[in-house]
């Protein structure tokens, strides 16, 4: 019996490794699709698709006749197994995504963060550049917070509730009003203040709750758990360390912060008005009480500060610690501060009255000040680790992360500042009843008009340059097509498609120079705003003609571009939430602005590359380390940044069995000079290195995608020469009909993707295992892999 139980385990062990080295014949095609999505029919170029693995956000999909290629592995010699990996919906699903624009200055804060200039050492400036940024992050939580509080507090339950008129106008503000016919318990101006708290509370509450919702879908996905391997830690970039996509403690921590700052920013604001009339006229009751609150709302800012500061997170391993006795009581206690200021305002205080505004311009001229500074800050800090590895490639000399962290803190002005103007607009239709926002606010709107003006200046030069360089493409393109009959509106197209695309590479300018004004106006509206004590219109009074009609056209222009622009923002999230369509274009825009963690703000809208780069790595883990195969990791666009990320999460073992093919790739060209420290020539070169292969395709057409710029070990160089685009100047017999311009996309259709695809699945097959040297030829053309029946061939989809 024993000896018969030994002969079968003998055979088992034959007969499975038989199969084991069956599957090690074959290769796998993984296909990752780019912004935008797709579906996997589409990509598979096959309607009958089955999902092999995932759920409905994110899955990998197969043709229905591949999907038990495992089983028999001698179907596939001479072929790959083509797979596609699915993740549109994780920014562009339901409804529910249109609610994401109102975090859109989050969005770009928390970009700012992964801008960091590359740099060798100085742990301790790299850490200051993220506490500015954290603490950037934290100001325009409180600014939103803050308008809020404007809108609710100050415009409605204060100016408009407590001024006849205004209140005649709306009925619903009846029982808040003090000289209403019903007014009763709720008309004392610190009751309506705390009734009216429970608007800018539940926004707070709302923002919590998104985070927290996202955080548990997002930020939970765990990445793959293994043993480093000898050497491993010597070389490893930043995106292969294995905590890197796993912000799951991080971002509760920040939530809570963020979180409490809001509750506390309302608390303040319906506490300091209060003690404004306490200090003067109140009992010393109220004022102890007062100082209470006072003291509560000191130490919950200095609580929110500190664990903003301590950034709490490692990336060395998979942070499994959640804080949770910080996470639960840091909310907690600052609502119970907020509750304990409800019942100070609420007091009945006889003989108080609302008259003019809240201390708002005191708080908005302070946040002004506080995130100019904090980006001023910003600027040195990247400017000290740029000079430490200067490095040309980078987009404004290390400047870009300061540059868009001003873009958010203008967007998160332009938003409050909107709100505020257009609902003081529908509460007040006279313009006389009611003192209206903040000056400050008003200054600001007035800096948009010479805002707009630069960018049309900036606009006009950029045309400009653009008409030169489609002059000079035009002869580039005649040059291309020797011999052809010449079609001068052909060549045209072209060479504006070509000129076109090049602009991609002037981004840095335009934003280095509308940040650069951005902050000198920011300055001049401050200075103006408190120097002056009135609105641009009236601070103009009194002085020549000239300057006087230009500050009334400053305010009147700024005022109405502000409000067109905050509805316009809320039209646009209105159809986004009805029109899946619009909701698509939204996905696109944060596939591009998600990719990162939210290391800076954790209200900002989820990173998705949290769940798709895991899903990356344990799929392509999974099958080689069961198969032994190998396989083609093939992503286009901003499917080869995951792609990627992904390779970098694997074990060198694991990443020699990969070869990478990147089309239409924003690796070097946008996130290679954007993102130095993570994608700068450096950590390419890394990845270059590592994977057994890595070809590039890309055109001069394509406004995204760009060469990599690195010599190539299955050729002269990682990237192939420029496609041509069109694929045909004129009619030939192979294009009977005129070809059309792709740019970004199609890459499948030009034959230089399948000889690509060939060359590296012949590399894999054959299991050379070194890299060639660079500057040796080009081996032949290898044969074209059998065919065989059913040959798939991935879909223009991708």
């Amino acid at each position: 019996m024993e000896r018969a139980r030994e002969a079968q385990e003998h055979e088992g062990e034959r007969d499975g490794a038989g199969r084991r080295s069956a599957t090690a014949a074959f290769a796998l095609e993984l296909l990752v699709h780019g912004v935008g999505g797709t579906t996997p029919e589409e990509m598979l170029g096959d309607p009958r698709t089955v999902r092999i693995t995932g759920d409905w956000t994110a899955a990998v999909y197969r043709r229905a006749d591949d999907a038990d290629a495992e089983r028999r592995p001698e179907d596939y010699r001479g072929r790959p197994v083509p797979e596609a990996y699915v993740w549109c919906n994780l920014t562009s699903g339901n409804s529910a995504r249109a609610l994401w624009l109102l975090l859109l200055p989050f969005m770009v804060a928390n970009l700012a963060h992964w801008m960091r200039p590359t740099t060798t050492g100085r742990p301790r400036t790299v850490r200051l550049y993220g506490l500015i940024v954290r603490l950037l992050g934290l100001t325009l939580t409180v600014l939103l917070v803050a308008a809020a509080c404007e809108v609710a507090l100050d415009l409605g339950a204060w100016q408009c509730a407590g001024t006849r008129a205004c209140a005649a106008r709306h009925p619903w503000l009846g029982f808040l009003s003090p000289a209403g016919a019903d007014a009763g318990w709720w008309s004392l101006p610190g009751r309506r203040l705390a009734l009216a708290a429970l608007v800018p509370m539940a926004l707070t509450l709302l923002l919590w709750y998104l985070s927290h919702r996202t955080w548990s879908a997002y930020e939970s996905q765990q990445p793959v758990s293994r043993t480093a391997e000898p050497g491993e830690e010597e070389h490893r970039t930043a995106l292969g360390r294995p905590g890197f996509w796993y912000g799951r403690r991080l971002v509760a921590r920040l939530r809570a912060a963020h979180t409490a700052a809001g509750l506390l920013t309302v608390a303040a604001a319906l506490g300091s008005a209060a003690a404004r009339h306490d200090r003067r006229h109140g009992a010393v009751a109220l004022q102890s009480l007062g100082w209470l609150v006072a003291s509560a709302l000191l130490a919950g800012a200095v609580a929110v500060v500190w664990v903003v500061c301590s950034r709490g997170r490692t990336e060395q391993r998979l942070d499994q610690d959640l804080d949770r006795r910080l996470v639960r009581w840091l909310p907690w206690g600052a609502l119970a501060v907020l509750l304990l200021t409800m019942v100070y305002a609420g007091w009945s205080r006889p003989g108080w009255r609302s008259a003019g505004r809240l201390p708002g311009d005191t708080t908005f001229g302070a946040l002004a000040l506080v995130q100019g500074a904090l980006v001023v800050a910003l600027g040195i800090v990247a400017h000290v680790l740029h000079r430490a590895r200067p490095d040309t490639r980078t987009a404004m000399r290390g400047q870009a992360g300061p540059a868009v962290a001003m873009l958010a803190c203008a967007l998160g002005g332009v938003m409050s500042g909107g709100v505020a103007q257009r609902v003081a607009d529908w509460l007040d239709g006279t313009g006389q009843a009611m003192a209206g926002p903040p000056v400050v606010l008003t200054w600001q709107a007035s800096t948009i008009p010479p805002l707009l003006l630069v960018l049309l200046v900036l606009s006009g030069w950029l045309a400009w340059r653009t008409r030169l360089l489609r002059r000079a493409e035009t002869g580039a393109v005649e040059r291309d097509h020797p011999g052809e009959p010449g079609d001068p509106a052909r060549t045209l197209r072209i060479a504006s498609t070509r000129a076109l695309a090049a602009l991609t590479d002037r981004a840095p300018l335009v934003i280095g120079l509308m940040s650069a004004v951005t902050l000198v106006l920011g300055a001049v509206a401050l200075v103006g705003a408190f120097a002056a004590n009135d609105t641009p219109e009236g601070a103009a009074r009194g002085t020549g003609p000239l300057v006087r009609g230009a500050a009334e056209t400053a305010q009147g222009l700024g005022s109405w571009l502000i409000g067109v622009g905050f509805l316009l923002f809320v039209t646009w999230g209105r159809r986004a939430y009805k029109d899946a369509s619009a909701r698509r274009t939204i996905g696109i825009l944060w596939d591009v602005g998600t990719f990162w963690p939210r290391a800076a703000h954790p209200f900002a809208p989820p990173c998705y590359a949290e769940r798709a780069v895991p899903d990356l790595t344990w799929r392509m883990a999974a099958w080689t380390g069961t198969t032994g195969g190998r396989l083609v990791l093939s992503g286009h666009s901003q499917g080869s940044v995951l792609a990627a990320a992904a390779a970098w999460q694997l074990g060198p073992s694991a990443r020699k069995r990969v070869a990478l093919l990147t089309y239409g790739s924003p690796l070097e060209r946008l996130y290679g000079r954007w993102f130095p420290a993570y994608f700068g020539p450096a950590s390419l070169s890394s990845l270059h290195r590592e994977v057994d292969c890595w070809r590039n395709l890309f055109r001069r057409t394509d406004p995204i995608g760009g060469p990599i710029g690195l010599p190539g070990d299955c050729g002269p160089q990682v990237d192939r020469p420029p496609l041509r685009d069109p694929l045909a100047y004129g009619r030939t017999k192979e294009h009977p009909l005129p070809a059309p311009i792709l740019g970004h996309s199609d890459y499948q259709a030009d034959p230089a993707f399948d000889e690509e695809r060939r060359r590296l699945l012949a590399r894999l097959r054959s299991g050379l295992p070194g890299p060639r040297p660079a500057d040796a030829p080009a081996g032949p053309e290898p044969a074209e892999p059998d065919s065989g029946p059913g040959k798939a061939r991935p879909g223009p989809g991708t």
